[in-house]
């Protein structure tokens, strides 16, 4: 299972732990500690992913919580993988990282939270897209520099544990998506360009 960038110390320190308390006889917490490698290892997946279509690809897993003519916001539970794919072709204009609350990532207030603002200009326009952090843990990892030249689909970062994106539709597209849908990061077309 091919496991996402920056992730292997998260991995591995339940192992250790794991392999500690049992060489201790502590067999509970050794059992509990294997249990956090495997949510760790599940958490951390990174599959690859081919886009279903032509047009605007969803950033990330799981549900749409907004969808309207100028965004969408995806809410990522922990069952969902969590690195996130640049929805178009286009060039990181800038990346500006802003402090902020931990409220519920589900919660219509978590626009206020800790987020990264990523400025992805494509031939369609600039799209604003936000990384934003959860209650848990709330770190944000970003693969990406200003300056980069990202492929529709391509990993650009990552959030730990239960976050949201948000992404702003260029006013030449068509949402394809509705409130309560499942999306899948690389694969999902959420937009499309009007003909």
């Amino acid at each position: 299972m091919k496991l996402a960038r920056n992730s292997t110390a998260w991995v591995m320190a339940p192992v250790f732990l794991t392999v500690g308390l049992a060489a201790a006889g502590i067999w509970l917490l050794s059992a509990v500690s294997l249990a956090g490698f495997v949510f760790m290892i599940f958490f951390h997946r990174d599959p690859d992913r081919l886009p279903s279509g032509d047009g605007m690809l969803a950033p990330a897993d799981g549900k749409v919580i907004q969808a309207s003519s100028g965004k969408i916001t995806i809410f990522m539970s922990p069952s969902n993988v969590h690195v996130n794919r640049a929805p178009l072709d286009g060039y990181i204009r800038n990346i500006e990282y802003r402090k902020g609350t931990h409220l519920p990532a589900f919660m219509g207030r978590a626009t206020k939270n800790q987020q990264n603002r990523m400025h992805l200009e494509t031939v369609d326009g600039i799209m604003e897209l936000r990384q934003i952090t959860g209650t848990l843990v709330r770190e944000i990892v970003c693969y990406v520099h200003p300056g980069d030249q990202v492929s529709r689909g391509e990993r650009i970062g990552m959030i730990r544990f239960g976050s949201r994106v948000e992404v702003s539709i260029p006013v030449s597209y068509t949402l394809q998506v509705n409130k309560g849908d499942k999306v899948r990061a690389g694969e999902t077309v959420v937009a499309v360009r009007n003909s």
